[in-house]
């Protein structure tokens, strides 16, 4: 068994625990997979193989691709089959524009609704964040930073919106997993963090807004650096 087989044999699939069908079951699994990279970009999903490991029939799997397709995630390429598609550079531009326009209609809510609760609550994940940034802990401070970011947002009570943007945290993660290894942004976001928490305890609208903005903008501007020089590697 080579090192990919291992990897994807990692995939989670629990269907006597859930009530929905199979099929969205092993879409949610392979979507997860995908975005996190432990299905990685240009593996051959085989349905007979994939079929085994999550121990469904072929049908649900079938549909469950049909439906990564439509995402984007996969595609069928002729003489090969269902290929897990590379993240690219227009796709990192369009992700990052949904959740700077969605992210910024929270922000006036944000302001409104914030208790000192609240301020609390997003200082005490500062302090945790700052610890790991001190260690170069990359892997447990990415996830923390959009733990931080949707903890900042739910404020808003923007249900039906938060709903959109919890759609596209997945692609968000994996995306601020490549800026936040670069130590200077790494640094300077973090020093935004707290900066953004002190402007919505000073209901500081238009500064928070602005600074939202620059923050979010910073952040795809690092992850298409990031992206071009993976591809720079690989063509050389």
């Amino acid at each position: 068994m080579d090192e990919e087989e291992d990897q994807t044999m990692s995939l989670t699939f629990q269907p006597m625990m859930e009530s929905r069908p199979i099929r969205e079951i092993a879409y949610e699994v392979l979507k997860k997979a995908i975005i996190t990279g432990e299905i990685p970009a240009g593996e051959r999903i085989v349905e007979t193989d994939y079929a085994d490991r999550l121990h469904i029939s072929r049908t649900p799997l079938r549909e469950a691709l049909r439906k990564l397709e439509r995402d984007g995630l996969v595609e069928y390429v002729m003489r090969r089959g269902v290929i897990v598609h590379s993240f690219t550079a227009e796709d990192v531009e369009q992700i990052y524009t949904i959740r700077n326009c969605l992210e910024m209609l929270t922000l006036p809510d944000i302001i409104a609704n914030a208790t000192p609760e609240d301020i609390a609550a997003l200082r005490e994940m500062l302090v945790r964040m700052d610890e790991l940034d001190k260690k170069n802990d990359v892997e447990a401070l990415s996830p923390l930073a959009r733990d931080f970011h949707s903890r900042l947002t739910s404020i808003s009570g923007k249900n039906r919106i938060l709903r959109v943007i919890e759609g596209q945290d997945e692609y968000i993660r994996r995306f601020s997993a490549m800026a936040i290894k670069q130590e200077d942004r790494r640094s300077d976001a973090n020093a935004e963090h707290h900066k953004l928490v002190d402007l919505v305890e000073q209901k500081d609208l238009p500064a928070f807004e602005k600074l939202m903005k620059h923050h979010i903008e910073r952040s795809k501007e690092c992850c298409l650096a990031a992206l071009a020089a993976k591809k720079q590697n690989r063509d050389i």
